[in-house]
C-alpha cells in the first residue's frame, strides 16, 4: 500500500495524542486500530511494512496509516514519535495521500500542530489542529518528478505570509529557502501560476482590505500591519488592486 484515500469534509475526532517511545524492548512491533487512523511525525530511522510495501523512515517523515490496516514496525534502537489517533469522516470529498512523505521544510510546522494536538485543552482545538495537519499533508511533495520543488514552494508561501507586515524583496525570500533569485522564480510561476511579486501584493491588499471593512485601526496602521508605510504608495496599491481608495474601501456599503 503507497496511499491511502480520506475524505476531509469535517474535522476529525482526536481519541488519542501523545508521544510515542519504542524500539528499547523489541525491534519490531505490529499494530492495529480497528477503527481509527494512525498518524505519526517520525524522529527516528527504521522502517513499516503496510499492505506488503515497505516504507523508510526517517526523520521528519510523516505516514498515515488507515483504519483497520495492520502496520508492521521495524526499529533501530530508541524510536521516538508524535502519534494522533483518529475517527476520520467516511464520506465526501476523497485526497488522494501517500502512506509516508518527507515533510521536509514543513516539518517544524507539522510538528507544531501535532504538540498543539497533544497539548490541547479541548477537544474541539485537538480536533482543529488534526484537520489542518492533515490539509497540510494533502499538499507535501507529491513524488520523486518533483522531489524538494513542491516543498520550496511551500516554504517560500510560508515566508511571505510571516513576512507580510515587512519590507523585503524575492533575493530574501529565495534564501530563506535556499534557492537561487532565478530558480525560486521559475518554480514559484509553476506552481502557482504567477509571480513572488504579484503574489506578495495580492496578499497584502488582501489582508489591507480585510482590516479595512472589519477593524477599526486607521489607515496609516493598516499600511504598516501590511507591509507598505508609504501612505501615498498604499494608496496606488488599493486603487491598482482593489479598485478604490483605502478610504472609499472602507466606506463602500457591505453586501448582506
Amino acid at each position: 500500500m503507497r496511499t491511502v484515500t480520506l475524505h476531509l469534509d469535517e474535522p476529525p475526532a482526536v481519541v488519542n495524542a501523545g508521544v510515542g517511545l519504542h524500539g528499547l524492548n523489541a525491534p519490531e512491533e505490529r499494530f492495529l486500530l480497528p477503527d481509527l487512523w494512525q498518524i505519526h511525525l517520525h524522529k527516528y530511522e527504521g522502517e513499516i511494512e503496510l499492505g506488503g510495501t515497505v516504507h523508510a523512515i526517517k526523520p521528519g517523515y510523516v505516514s498515515l496509516i488507515p483504519a483497520g490496516a495492520e502496520v508492521h514496525f521495524r526499529y533501530r534502537g530508541r524510536s521516538e514519535n508524535l502519534h494522533l489517533h483518529v475517527r476520520l469522516p467516511k464520506s465526501g470529498d476523497r485526497y488522494t495521500v501517500p502512506v509516508m512523505q518527507d515533510a521536509g521544510a514543513a516539518a517544524p510546522a507539522l510538528a507544531e500542530m501535532f504538540r498543539q494536538a497533544v497539548t490541547a485543552e479541548a477537544p474541539v482545538r485537538a480536533n482543529a489542529e488534526a484537520w489542518a495537519l492533515l490539509w497540510r499533508m494533502t499538499r507535501l511533495d507529491p513524488g520523486p518528478a518533483g522531489e524538494g520543488q513542491h516543498r520550496s514552494v511551500e516554504a517560500a508561501l510560508a515566508y511571505i505570509e510571516e513576512h507580510l507586515p515587512e519590507p523585503f524583496a524575492v533575493p530574501e525570500v529565495a534564501a530563506a529557502v535556499g534557492l537561487s533569485h532565478n530558480h525560486l522564480t521559475r518554480l514559484f510561476h509553476a506552481a502557482t501560476g504567477t509571480t513572488v511579486v504579484a503574489h506578495v501584493r495580492r496578499r497584502r491588499l488582501e489582508r489591507a482590505r480585510h482590516l479595512l471593512l472589519e477593524s477599526t485601526l486607521s489607515i496609516p496602521a493598516i499600511a504598516a500591519a501590511v507591509g507598505i508605510a508609504d501612505l501615498q504608495a498604499f494608496n496606488k496599491a488599493c486603487r491598482r488592486e482593489l479598485g478604490a481608495s483605502p478610504r472609499a474601501v472602507r466606506e463602500a456599503p457591505r453586501k448582506l
